[in-house]
């Protein structure tokens, strides 16, 4: 009576389609154990050998190590328990894998030295631990003293970017600039400087104006003037600067913190800096590109709206409030 069926390594590879290397490999490494030898020594395997084949190479090709495949085929452990272990392994190593490529495409965009590509890198692989702290240090800084205000704590979270946990590449690229900018000296000096003169305008109860109601007073005034192509200059324009200037009367009367810095002129009267150069300053410093930059990126990364361009109607304004202040 003849015995069951059993496959040489040649025969096994022809009926799972892979090569005879690959057959002893497996065998080798204890995957595929043969069922008997043959009188020469050869490797004899059973017929359950092919769906067996088949379930490694399956489970190989979807990035389980040698040991897990064991573990599955030997029935050590279920198949579903380890592959929601990988699952959670390859999701990390897709993240990677998007960070590496948003940075490439960003070093391919600003044609980006060896050491910036560096600097890149790091920032986009920072863990979520060490994107809060550097957020953290960036505004912490800018806000220092106020971060108690509940008012200005508010704007702080405002202001908090929050990478999702899976970015696109637009996200990675935007987090990485923002970023370098969160770093720059320069740009948190300014940010400070702009935070003080909210302080010192600050009125109990009411919200304070970084982005917010200074610049909407401006925009509501300003922009259909912009929109219409009135001249700053032009007698079309007195009305607009006087309601800028009784708006804004709370800011000037308490001062941009600066005394004459940044433009600011005596009125002639002795009665300190002149208002209209006072607000003209200010809304330059506001108007600053590294500030509206932050606030696109910081749309970017939140998921949120893009955040509408206030520099045509700062730079009209500002333009309007130095024709009309004395010489």
């Amino acid at each position: 009576m003849n015995g069951p069926t059993l496959y040489s390594i040649g025969e096994l590879a022809r009926r799972t389609g892979t090569t005879v290397k690959t057959v002893r490999y497996y065998s080798d490494r204890g995957l595929l154990p043969p069922a008997d030898r043959s009188p020469a020594g050869y490797r004899r395997y059973a017929h359950d050998a092919v769906a067996r084949l088949d379930l490694v190479r399956t489970l190989r090709e979807l990035g389980l190590d040698l040991a897990a495949v064991r573990k599955v085929v030997d029935r050590e452990l279920a198949l579903p328990e380890i592959a929601a272990v990988h699952a959670d392994a390859l999701d990390v190593q897709i993240r990677v894998l998007r960070l590496r490529r948003a940075v490439l495409a960003a070093v391919a965009e600003r044609g980006a030295t060896p050491e910036e590509t560096r600097l890149m890198y790091r920032l986009a692989m920072l863990s979520e631990t060490e994107r809060w702290r550097l957020v953290g240090d960036f505004l912490g800084a800018a806000f220092a003293d106020l971060a108690g205000d509940p008012v200005f704590a508010g704007v702080m979270r405002s202001m908090t970017p929050e990478l999702p946990d899976h970015p696109d590449a637009e996200q990675v690229r935007a987090w990485v600039e923002l970023a370098e900018l969160a770093q720059d000296p320069g740009f948190r000096a300014h940010l400070r400087q702009l935070v003080e003169e909210e302080a010192a305008g600050h009125l109990p109860g009411e919200p304070p104006m970084l982005h917010g109601s200074l610049a909407a007073i401006v925009r509501d005034q300003v922009a259909p003037a912009v929109a219409a192509g009135t001249d700053p200059a032009a007698p079309q324009a007195d009305p607009i600067v006087a309601v800028l200037l009784t708006r804004c009367a709370h800011l000037l009367d308490r001062g941009d913190g600066n005394g004459n810095e940044g433009g600011d002129g005596d009125s002639g009267d002795g009665a300190g800096p002149d208002p209209r150069r006072q607000l003209a300053a200010r809304l330059e410093r506001m108007n600053d590109p590294r500030r509206e930059r932050y606030f696109a990126l910081l749309a970017v990364i939140n998921g949120w709206p893009a955040p509408e361009s206030l520099r045509p109607v700062l730079d009209w304004a500002a333009r309007a409030l130095y024709a009309r202040a004395p010489r």
